[in-house]
């Protein structure tokens, strides 16, 4: 179940309760005249179930109401309600697997911000990872992995491909590209540091890693565990259900390889730089294939999911006639 807060212009505001009245997915519906100051208007509030917000926000956007107001969506974690869960049943799909566009190209643009925070989480996974590589430690890999911030920026190519979003696009190749740069540039004056304080030999970097040499050794299975990964990962950030996402970031081997880079660039070791980059082109070209995939799979089948539920309502109306 979704909660719908609408901001709308006094001459909009009949547009918008004729859709939402209109709306079998619509459970509940309440408007306060004259109660919006800034901008000035009326307030309507309105519980709709989540296989139908696509459609609803397509005819919302179709009357400019985002132009002279506002929208906004949220999710209704804890709900009691006899009429909502009719709304439910009455509208085809399943509330875990339904996509809100709207909600996922908004997430994508804020996971692509090029900002302080995306580049210092990943500085610190592609440095926690170098620490992992020379000690030779898969707790420590694992850690990093988790802390890369990367993901959301791959996730967002896909959606801006399906979306035919260009501006998006641009910017999420821009933050991914500048973050590995960034993070690999640090990574390695950290590593030039532990060089030049005996904290880290050549040895450590070029000899034998039982437990981490697959980061500079990728083969087929590396393409294959991006494209798995990347998959479940986009249905998670798509769905109802986010909890298989933490799983993601343990199965790309992408912070890992700009770690492993960094310390091939200090102590001029090219198997370790080419076998990382390698590795590292694989995953993100893995990754970036599979997000589009799903992404696109999904767009298919909720068009279809939107064609089934608007010729149910037209049956109804027609019953009605």
């Amino acid at each position: 179940m979704l909660h719908l807060r609408v901001m709308a212009p006094a001459e909009l505001t009949d547009d918008v309760l004729t859709i939402l009245e209109s709306d079998e997915a619509v459970s509940g519906l309440a408007v306060f005249r004259g109660g919006g100051i800034k901008p000035e208007g009326d307030v309507i509030l309105a519980d709709l179930a989540r296989e139908a917000a696509n459609d609803i926000l397509e005819q919302l956007r179709a009357t400019g109401l985002h132009h002279h107001g506002s929208i906004e969506l949220e999710q209704v974690r804890t709900w009691l309600s006899l009429s909502g869960y009719l709304a439910e049943l009455r509208t085809p799909g399943y509330s875990a697997d339904a996509v809100v566009w709207a909600d996922v190209t908004q997430r994508s643009y804020e996971e692509t911000e090029l900002n302080w925070a995306y580049l210092s989480f990943m500085t610190l996974a592609t440095i926690l990872a170098s620490i992992a590589i020379v000690v030779d430690s898969q707790v420590l890999l694992i850690g990093a992995m988790v802390l890369g911030p990367e993901f959301g920026a791959i996730a967002a190519l896909g959606v801006a491909l399906v979306r035919r979003r260009p501006a998006l696009l641009g910017r999420a190749a821009t933050t991914l590209l500048t973050g590995f740069l960034v993070a690999i540039t640090m990574a390695f004056v950290f590593a030039v540091a532990g060089r030049f304080l005996g904290w880290i030999t050549i040895e450590a970097v070029t000899g034998d890693r039982p437990e981490t040499s697959f980061i500079y050794t990728p083969d087929k299975w590396s393409f294959v565990v991006a494209l798995i990964a990347a998959a479940a990962g986009v249905l998670s950030l798509t769905s109802a259900k986010s909890g298989a996402l933490v799983g993601v970031f343990i199965s790309v081997t992408t912070v890992p390889a700009a770690g492993n880079i960094a310390l091939g660039l200090a102590f001029g070791a090219g198997s370790a730089i080419w076998g990382s980059a390698l590795q590292l082109v694989l995953n993100l070209a893995g990754m970036a294939l599979a997000g589009w995939a799903t992404l696109a799979l999904q767009d298919i089948v909720w068009s279809r999911v939107s064609l089934r539920r608007a010729r149910s309502e037209a049956r109804a109306r027609r019953r009605m006639l």
